[in-house]
């Protein structure tokens, strides 16, 4: 786990008690790596889930070794355990923050805004009561926790069924502060009015797409590649080395393959789910009612045709987006 802030160097803590001494406003990340394999957790977090290990032992999974940093199997029932005890600490951690908060007097003012980055891992993973795991675009992989806490604005504990996505930060962000936002595309919304319960619909859709990169040229560097090279320290060890190399690089022409990948969009409460078929390259569609159907059990393609062209157009509408922000068609002067 990471505390940190990209400019200051300080934790969470010391930033909220500098700025209430200069009576200013103050902005804090707080990066958890928790829950992620390959696990482990504290003996007392540990014995918290004993009953796991013979509970789920039946069931293999693959993940990452602690011990060689390669892969393994191991019964679920032991991971499950080593990442709800990861779990465990993170709630801890953030209770110390909550707490040094009310303490400090800043808790009735702070916004303090949690959630996931993205669905459970197979690994970890019971497949219910959502179809799909992390990195796959059904309601598994993309559905995560979210929570704000603001006692001045909202002093009563209330849900929402309104959907809402990191990318609603910026726009939200802006509003709060009285900044204007970036001339270009913004794929987030204002989800202000959520706060306040005065928004009861998202007034548009939530996108998701896993790009496919296997077919483009990476000749042209963004950056130079030494500056790439070993950035990001890891126990799991990629192309034998315990780190990870990126490969960023320029995408200075849109083409049809640039569109391919699994790929979802959700308007109201209507999901179409989009993938290829790597064998035969068809492309296979399917529409799911999210009110009456959060599992994704069942097509409607076939039954609501008018509904599934408005969002194929509206998906490849956004992508075409993306992919000119890709090449900086739309972010330049």
């Amino acid at each position: 786990m990471s505390l940190s802030h990209p400019d200051s160097g300080l934790y969470p803590s010391q930033m909220s008690e500098a700025a209430s001494k200069e009576k200013k406003p103050f902005f804090t990340v707080v990066w958890f790596g928790s829950p992620h394999e390959p696990y482990s957790g504290l003996p007392e977090d540990l014995a918290l889930y004993d009953d796991l290990s013979a509970k789920y032992k039946d069931k293999k999974v693959k993940l990452t070794s602690n011990e060689t940093g390669g892969p393994t199997t191991r019964p679920q029932g032991e991971v499950l355990r080593e990442r709800y005890a990861e779990i465990t600490a993170m709630d801890r951690s953030i209770g110390t923050l909550r707490k040094h908060l009310a303490a400090s007097g800043l808790r009735d003012n702070t916004l303090l805004f949690y959630c996931g980055d993205n669905g459970t891992s197979a690994d970890g993973s019971l497949v219910l009561p959502h179809r799909g795991v992390k990195g796959q675009v059904y309601e598994g992989g993309v559905l995560v926790p979210g929570l704000i806490e603001w006692p001045a604005r909202i002093p009563q504990p209330r849900s929402t069924k309104v959907r809402a996505t990191t990318s609603d930060l910026l726009p939200t962000l802006c509003a709060l502060t009285g900044q204007p936002l970036p001339d270009r595309p913004i794929d987030g919304t204002d989800i202000l009015p959520v706060l306040d319960g005065k928004m009861i619909e998202r007034p548009k859709p939530l996108w998701f797409w896993e790009f496919d990169t296997s077919h483009l040229n990476k000749d042209e560097p963004y950056i130079d590649p030494k500056l790439q090279e070993g950035t990001c320290p890891l126990v799991k060890k990629s192309g034998g080395k315990a780190t990870r190399d990126f490969s960023n690089f320029r995408h200075t022409t849109v083409t049809d393959s640039d569109y391919l990948g699994p790929r979802a969009i959700i308007d109201g409460h209507y999901k179409l789910v989009v993938h290829e078929q790597k064998k035969s390259g068809e492309v296979k569609q399917e529409l799911f009612d999210l009110a009456e159907d959060p599992a994704e059990k069942t097509n409607l393609l076939d039954q609501q045709p008018d509904i599934a062209k408005k969002l194929q157009s509206e998906l490849h509408d956004w992508q075409q987006s993306v992919l000119h922000s890709l090449t900086g068609s739309d972010c330049r002067k």
